[in-house]
């Protein structure tokens, strides 16, 4: 069982920023984290897993994918065990840019359970989804393929709808909707719409000031769910 709580949101700056950049955007969404209590998951390269690990104290540091194999035999595959050796808590799996059968996806999702990883898997439609929830990952990426890095954010009617089509399945499965989130309006938008959470790749990664950006969206989320809480 994950130790995320909603409202949380996910950073993914992809293959947009490497080297220093990761460093850089993962503190700035660390002190975003600690200021609006609010869980931050950055999924980042693989590569700068340790580095970001060792440069923040809030955030929860996922991979952006993983294969299902064993220690061995598997040359330029991701084992599972290697991850939590560099610090990861979770991982991110079939998403659009990286889709996984459904054969391999249950099977990843089992491997990940066994070293102690959280899972959080994309679903572009809301059918998918509710398909995903059967197989008990920790949390669900709703997300219309057709709108992730264009700008353009799904309506509270998406949101609805795919929250309930996983949440009639396992209630316990956090659900995060996105696609498109460009600033802290679409953030708050989703969250108000019913969303445990949402996220941003290009919409922080691409902002002239990233910081800035992450920080008017993680208040967004504070602002959203506590103004639906009231």
């Amino acid at each position: 069982m994950t130790n995320i709580k909603a409202p949380f949101f996910e950073i993914g700056p992809k293959s947009y920023l490497y080297g220093q950049d990761v460093i850089d955007l993962a503190v700035a969404a660390d002190a975003a984290s600690e200021r609006y209590g609010v869980d931050i998951i950055f999924t980042t390269p693989v590569v700068e897993i340790a580095r970001v690990k060792a440069a923040t104290r809030h955030i929860h540091v996922f991979a952006p994918h993983m294969d299902p194999l064993r220690p061995g035999r598997g040359l330029a595959d991701t084992l599972p065990e290697s991850l939590v050796a560099a610090g990861a808590e979770g991982v991110m799996l079939n998403h659009c840019e990286k889709p996984l059968s459904l054969s391999v996806l249950k099977a990843t999702i089992e491997r990940a359970k066994e070293v102690g990883l959280t899972t959080i898997v994309c679903a572009d439609s809301c059918a998918e989804a509710g398909m995903i929830a059967h197989l008990k990952p920790d949390i669900i990426v709703a997300e219309p393929s057709e709108l992730v890095g264009t700008g353009v954010s799904c309506g509270p009617e998406y949101v609805k709808t795919a929250t309930r089509a996983v949440k009639d399945v396992d209630p316990d499965i956090l659900v995060l909707t996105a696609a498109g989130i460009a600033n802290g309006q679409d953030v708050y938008d989703i969250i108000a719409a019913g969303a445990d959470a949402t996220g941003s790749s290009s919409g922080v990664a691409k902002a002239a000031d990233r910081a800035a950006m992450v920080d008017e969206m993680i208040s967004a989320v504070r602002r959203a769910w506590d103004e639906r809480h009231a």
